[in-house]
């Protein structure tokens, strides 16, 4: 590595002791897995926080719990940020490493009980055991093997780990961007992708609302004197969807129209509700003042177009240093016998959030997994110990002088 590991540690010490934690993974993803832990499940988030803190509190980390402001009446779980101090300052040239993960799932209370955790051969399935429980564990376990083998030359490892990621974390928006701010590193413990990829970069997006307002007429009586909304947004559906194979990486969709009340009424309002994915933050703007653009003109006269931006999600863009950090994890995958490539997704997650900082990032650092969201979701617990070890020798190389 060109970060060689310190204390006379070689990778082979990492993954043999990722090794003799294994068994005990396995039962604490069966408990985590078994506690319902959905994003509008309070309770439940926060019972699986408990676990986390205690946890942490066990690893030597000094761990604070923020409760969060519900947003559009919507209570959340707590976050719960861990913090560690290393032994090599910043002065120093120590790096500050924030590791992210979520404890909320897709799915309903009652779905653990409905379908609780199973093993079938090295398989494990049960709701939320890839996304992002598997993750979330792998993290906390990769920080137990740096503890037990000494490995602390670092400026600082925070672990965040949140309640509301499932939904877009619009409650622990801030409380990540906080915390991300700051960290020279970024590690999402996302699983990574089915064929064992690491994640380089997701896209963005931005949600907007586009309001018509037209003029109502008697449809049968005096149509001439009314100006149709509806017409006008269907013109704006055909312009927008156009606007998909203008830029690389971007696509733009129209995902809800809807318009007026009567048949026999000409329509004096619509409403459409726009989402733009892009790769880079100057494509989400460009695509933003294309909408515009085309709001500014619209086809039917009388009628008159308002934009207004609901949303935006950064992108984790793939940069020189996301880059340096991938050839980093590369270089330690080849001693533990893995390979794997660096995706890009449309999916969007905290790693998001904490690249929107300015802070470089790499994600999928979880074990292998897939189906998310599905009654089908598994995580393959063969590939955790190699996950584990390789999170760890990650760590070690980004704390030492000599990264960007």
């Amino acid at each position: 590595m060109s970060a060689p590991l310190r204390n006379r540690h070689r990778i082979s010490d990492l993954l043999a002791h990722a090794r003799s934690l294994h068994d005990r993974y396995l039962t604490d993803l069966a408990e985590l897995v078994a506690t319902d832990s959905g994003s509008f499940s309070p309770d439940g988030v926060n019972r699986v926080a408990d676990w986390v803190h205690a946890r942490l509190d066990r690893l030597g980390f000094t761990v604070e719990r923020v409760p969060l402001t519900p947003v559009r009446h919507t209570p959340a779980g707590d976050v719960v940020i861990g913090r560690k101090r290393g032994t090599l300052p910043e002065t120093g040239g120590g790096r500050r490493i924030l590791l992210a993960a979520h404890m909320d799932t897709v799915f309903e209370d009652g779905t653990a009980a409905a379908r609780p955790f199973s093993m079938a051969g090295s398989l494990a399935h049960g709701p939320g055991v890839s996304d992002d429980k598997g993750g979330l564990l792998a993290g906390l376990v990769a920080l137990e093997v740096l503890r037990d083998l000494g490995l602390d030359e670092y400026a600082e490892l925070v672990l965040l780990a949140t309640p509301d990621e499932e939904i877009g974390s619009p409650a622990s928006r801030s409380v990540t961007e906080a915390t991300a701010r700051g960290m020279h590193f970024g590690l999402g413990l996302e699983c990574a992708r089915e064929n064992g990829d690491l994640v380089i970069a997701r896209k963005g997006v931005a949600d907007f609302r586009l309001a018509v307002t037209g003029r109502a007429a008697h449809a049968g009586i005096e149509p001439e004197r009314g100006a149709n909304a509806a017409l006008t947004a269907a013109h704006l559906v055909v312009a927008l969807q156009a606007l998909n194979g203008h830029w690389d990486d971007v696509t733009v969709n129209v995902g809800v129209v809807r318009a007026g009340e009567r048949a026999n009424i000409v329509c004096p309002d619509a409403e459409l509700r726009v989402e733009v994915r892009a790769a880079t933050t100057t494509d989400l703007r460009r695509a933003e003042q294309a909408i515009r653009d085309i709001a500014s003109r619209p086809e039917v006269r009388g009628t008159d177009v308002t934009v207004e931006r609901l949303d935006l999600c950064p992108p984790m863009e793939d940069t020189p240093r996301s880059r340096h950090m991938f050839a980093l994890a590369r270089t330690a995958a080849a001693e533990l016998g893995l390979s794997f490539g660096a995706a890009a997704t449309g999916g969007v997650g905290d790693a998001n959030l904490i690249a929107g900082t300015g802070v470089p990032c790499l994600d999928g650092l979880g074990p292998v997994g897939g189906a998310d969201h599905t009654a089908d979701e598994w995580l393959d617990t063969s590939t955790v110990p190699q996950r584990v070890a390789l999170l760890a020798a990650l760590v070690v190389s980004l704390g030492h002088p000599g990264s960007p």
